[in-house]
């Protein structure tokens, strides 16, 4: 075994790579801090605060309205975790008990369950799944090998020579027009007789 040889890694570094794996395909921070919003929120209407002698009761009218509000938060939040197609839906819902908690709970578990909901649903609501990254290596596609394939250079047209021209369709006309395949022969469209070919040398015929 050479010195250079890299070192297995150890359990707890496998385990942390696998959780960042996991971690990264799913809304993980906004479904913890939506968990984290409904502790307060139902604690705080329950708790006794005890100084000395005195016993501060911080319980509520509307106690199970609290108890409802942080479980619903604390299942939203595992939602969020292992079905994150429904991170529009829960994060829109934990932003709304976030809201009711504030009159039902002790202002929102004194405004820290209130806030925690709103950051956790806002950051549900944003997060998107990310594109999977290109098979590249130094940055360069691994689909071309590495290197970018030049078009193949177009072939240069062989000059017309003389005797190829010197060969042409005298039947073919200006325009294009190939009269020899036609079954009549060809008459050049002249009506002034002014063409040197009737023998008028550019002159109109008298007659």
């Amino acid at each position: 075994m050479s010195a250079e040889t890299p070192a297995a890694p150890s359990l707890f570094d496998r385990l942390w790579l696998q959780f960042r794996a996991w971690r990264g395909t799913r809304p993980f921070w906004a479904g913890l801090f939506v968990m984290l919003a409904g502790i307060p929120i139902m604690y705080f209407p329950y708790a006794h605060l005890t100084i000395g002698q005195l016993t501060v009761r911080m319980s509520t009218t509307a106690g199970a309205g609290s108890l409802i509000i942080g479980v619903l938060l604390v299942v939203l939040g595992i939602s969020l975790w292992f079905q994150k197609h429904v991170r529009t839906f829960a994060g829109t819902a934990a932003i709304l008990l976030g809201l009711v908690s504030l009159p039902v709970s002790n202002f929102g578990g004194f405004i820290i369950g209130f806030l925690l909901a709103l950051v956790g649903g806002a950051l549900a609501i944003a997060w998107a799944p990310g594109e999977p990254e290109p098979d590249t290596k130094y940055g360069v596609p691994a689909g071309n090998g590495g290197t970018d394939a030049a078009p193949a250079p177009e072939a240069p047209e062989a000059p017309v020579s003389a005797e190829a021209t010197d060969g042409a369709d005298p039947a073919a006309e200006p325009s294009g027009l190939d009269m020899s395949k036609s079954n009549e022969p060809y008459e050049p469209n002249d009506l002034s007789g002014t063409s040197p070919v009737n023998g008028a040398n550019g002159r109109r015929s008298a007659g």
